[in-house]
């Protein structure tokens, strides 16, 4: 699968995994454990960006937490659709754009968001389009936090392997996320394993 096509799947996607598929979810574990690192680590004064938001379950939960300046990017343009049902809050005081980070995330300024996060979008980067880390990094002012599977689950991140593809469909690229953002500039702070995902928080430095 090259690029396009990845980032093409990801736009056109409907059922599984869709907007409205974890829209109905809501906010879950990861929720949980992002909220509990905010309160750790961020006031709520934050500009906050989330990378690859769907509908907005994980935003919805911070602003709950009273977290305000909240930003979302999404490559499926009904993901804001399915926020104004679900969310509609989050979808009236929130900004959010519409499209694939590799394009909007270098229009963006230098430490332009004091804190940004993805859950489960990282993994799907293909490997030509990994300078976007970096343009991560550039963008962060504080913050860098990362909620990916790293093998928490019997049938993803296998160790022995580059990629693994979810149900014979997508790819999901194993990385060694503390490697490639360390090498990046930034310290790991913490990491947190769950049923699923690890949540991973880093700083620059």
């Amino acid at each position: 699968m090259n690029p396009d096509e990845n980032r093409q799947g990801w736009a056109e996607r409907s059922g599984e995994f869709s907007p409205a598929y974890y829209a109905e979810i809501g906010p879950n574990e990861v929720s949980d454990t992002l909220a509990e690192v905010f309160d750790h680590y961020v006031p709520q004064d934050a500009a906050v960006l989330e990378i690859g938001c769907s509908s907005g379950r994980h935003l919805e939960r911070l602003r709950a937490e009273g977290y305000e300046n909240l930003t979302g990017i999404d490559i499926n343009e009904e993901s804001f659709e399915v926020m104004a049902e679900y969310f509609p809050p989050l979808a009236r005081t929130g900004t959010f754009h519409t499209g694939a980070i590799e394009e909007l995330v270098p229009e963006m300024d230098d430490g332009q968001f004091d804190v940004i996060f993805s859950v489960e979008t990282l993994q799907h980067v293909h490997p030509e389009n990994e300078w976007v880390f970096e343009e991560l990094v550039r963008v962060t002012d504080d913050l860098l936090i990362t909620a990916e599977n790293e093998g928490n689950s019997p049938e993803r991140g296998r160790p022995d392997s580059s990629v693994s593809y979810v149900h014979d469909e997508f790819p999901l690229y194993h990385r060694d996320w503390n490697e490639v953002f360390s090498a990046l500039g930034l310290a790991q702070l913490l990491r947190e394993p769950g049923k699923r995902d690890t949540v991973r928080v880093f700083r620059t430095v």
